[in-house]
């Protein structure tokens, strides 16, 4: 990241940031938002990493799933947390109430940066979606197309998340394609539409 950004200094490109995306699985700690910490293994990098996007004003680029959240704790999590359809605080985390897990897992990653040194540093979420097949009545069109028009409409909106309210949340949804070349199940689908460009199913983007 240092030497990109210093080749693109000598070619006189400095409005381009310079940034790097990361899992959640950085997070050693993400329950609650207020406590999310960055694992011991990334610790030290994620440092770094901090102390260069916070210098250079630029963004940490997260990939946000709330899918896998959901599938390997469907004991703690609701399906409703999980798809933005909870009408009710699910989580309290202090005096911030949380009715869905995207809210829940980004504000665990902007608590990791603060104690990292980057209270300064924004979140722009690079991947979030929902898988149409491949995992029974969970990989649904319907869960896929309910996940994907609440997180539009949500990120569109200037409500940002509990510990960042009143500002879009820029984000990018993934994927556009079904990928037939991926392993079997899951991996395959999470695509709004197939090879032949025919909708899986629709979603509405704000004009």
């Amino acid at each position: 990241m240092k030497n990109l950004n210093l080749a693109l200094k000598a070619a006189e490109l400095n409005y381009i940031q310079v940034t790097t995306a990361v899992s959640t699985a950085i997070l050693g700690v993400s329950y609650p938002p207020s406590q999310g910490k960055f694992s011991d293994d990334v610790s030290s990098i994620m440092k770094s990493i901090t102390a260069f996007l916070a210098a250079h004003e630029s963004p940490l680029l997260v990939n946000v799933y709330p899918y896998f959240s959901y599938i390997n704790n469907q004991k703690d999590i609701p399906l409703a947390y999980a798809l933005f359809n909870s009408k009710q605080v699910v989580v309290k985390d202090g005096q911030l109430g949380y009715k869905n897990i995207f809210d829940a897992i980004t504000d665990a990653v902007y608590s990791a940066l603060e104690i990292a040194g980057g209270a300064s540093v924004e979140i722009v979420v690079s991947e979030s979606g929902w898988p149409s097949k491949g995992n029974g009545n969970i990989a649904t069109i319907q869960n896929a197309q309910i996940y994907n028009n609440n997180l539009i409409i949500h990120v569109s909106g200037k409500t940002g998340t509990p510990k960042r309210p009143g500002k879009n949340i820029e984000t990018y949804v993934f994927a556009i394609f079904n990928e037939n070349l991926k392993p079997l199940g899951t991996e395959q689908n999470f695509g709004l539409y197939n090879p032949d460009m025919t909708e899986v199913y629709h979603v509405e983007f704000p004009n």
